[in-house]
């Protein structure tokens, strides 16, 4: 690969990451993938000349061909979506990729992409019902964010506005799925939230913020789930379903 090459991987890297770790609901298993595709050989797809997406798509193309020849088992419990379907809903929605773009990094036809999508979103609201504690120090953002969850099928058992709140709604009400913003103002830190209710009780996480590179940098707490402000009611709906469906959670520290 030339400079300009590796430039352009390494500056794809947080977005492999991120599908990474939502396709296998781990930040362990999700960074192997990453790790596994980078010491193999690389397949760019044919056509593009905007280096930055050709680099993304070529990470993308790897990892999903490194995950489609494991055992389904080592990505969590079956539900009812096929992999090349999960891998299309994470591609066009949480990493915003037009379907004709999906399509090169899986190498399938773009008519054949819009098919798999088509079939995994009808699929969505026939999946896992979660418990949800959203933490979120904005009212209007935090009712927004309730509106959408209960659209998804998914049942609100709390909203948090500080660390200790969220704590103390998570101890009383054993949510199944947390949904967190990063910055609460004054009322703390989401990422520190989660770790302490993580203290004492497993439930999957979403991270929702205007920057996820903030939690992709290798330290500490990271989440396997991200999703980047401002986001469609639809990625909202694809990440808890993969979220709840892989039964996960934040890797320890």
């Amino acid at each position: 690969m030339s400079e300009m090459d590796r430039t352009a991987l390494i500056g794809a890297l947080p977005y492999a990451r991120r599908f990474a770790r939502a396709l296998t609901g781990s930040q362990s298993r999700g960074d192997g993938l990453v790790a596994e595709a980078l010491r193999g050989e690389l397949e760019a797809p044919a056509g593009l000349a905007d280096a930055a997406l050709l680099a993304r798509l070529t990470l993308y193309g790897a990892i999903c061909r490194i995950s489609a020849a494991r055992p389904d088992a080592e990505e969590g419990p079956a539900s009812g979506l096929s992999r090349p379907q999960r891998m299309l809903l994470l591609l066009t929605s949480l990493e915003e990729l037009e379907p004709a773009h999906a399509a090169l990094a899986l190498g399938i036809s773009t008519d054949q992409a819009m098919a798999h999508a088509d079939a995994a979103r009808s699929h969505l609201r026939a999946g896992a019902v979660a418990r949800v504690l959203i933490i979120e120090d904005e009212p209007i953002i935090a009712l927004d964010l309730q509106q959408l969850v209960e659209a998804a099928g998914h049942e609100v058992v709390g909203i948090a506005a500080s660390e200790d709140e969220a704590v103390a709604i998570a101890a009383a009400e054993r949510p199944t799925l947390v949904l967190a913003d990063v910055n609460l103002g004054a009322g703390g830190d989401g990422t520190s939230a989660v770790a302490r209710i993580m203290r004492t009780q497993q439930a999957p996480v979403i991270f929702v913020t205007a920057y996820p590179e903030r939690l992709l940098t290798g330290q500490d707490l990271e989440p396997a789930f991200i999703i980047t402000k401002p986001f469609e009611p639809t990625t909202l709906a694809i990440a808890t379903y993969q979220a709840v469906t892989r039964g996960v959670h934040l890797d320890p520290v």
